[in-house]
């Protein structure tokens, strides 16, 4: 009884952990529109991707620190520009679908490492912010089995087939 017990409530923290996984996908998501159409909530309108915004300029060219003259030196590039919506795009939609979450851990860690770099020096924790939490939380999504996501029909296409790092 009690065996059967711990099952279930097992069981039931891996759809505790998908919900987060969307969650998260979906903070990816959300700043990725944001950026592109200017919602109002991050981005103004006027500041917007479409409307010829920098999605990373108005984050970069205000970094202080010891970092502050190698980010805002990427501040408004076109190249770093694409790099980060793209990521926020793909990050997003992997952890909301479930594929590609390895990958996404990957890509994620990379960038919220650099962001966490941007943020020095940090204002209520001089070591550990979000952006430690998100990427820690990327790697417990791409290593723990995946329900409500879409990766038994992402696993048989060919491509993922021929390329296990996609999984």
């Amino acid at each position: 009884m009690v065996k059967a017990k711990k099952a279930a409530n097992h069981e039931h923290a891996w759809y505790v952990l998908a919900v987060a996984r969307v969650l998260l996908g979906f903070m990816f998501f959300w700043a990725f529109l944001d950026k592109t159409m200017g919602l109002g909530f991050a981005t103004p309108s006027a500041h917007s991707w479409l409307n010829g915004g920098s999605p990373t300029a108005g984050f970069l060219a205000h970094v202080q620190g010891p970092w502050a003259d190698f980010f805002q030196g990427m501040s408004g590039n076109l190249l770093i520009d694409w790099l980060f919506m793209l990521g926020l795009l793909g990050i997003g939609m992997a952890l909301i679908l479930g594929v590609g979450v390895r990958l996404a851990a990957v890509m994620g860690t990379m960038m919220l490492a650099l962001m966490w770099l941007a943020s020095m020096p940090m204002v209520n924790n001089p070591f550990i912010d979000e952006h430690i939490i998100y990427a820690v939380m990327l790697w417990v999504f791409a290593l723990a089995p995946r329900k409500w996501s879409l990766v038994d029909q992402w696993l048989e296409t060919p491509t993922v087939k021929k390329n296990p790092w996609l999984w």
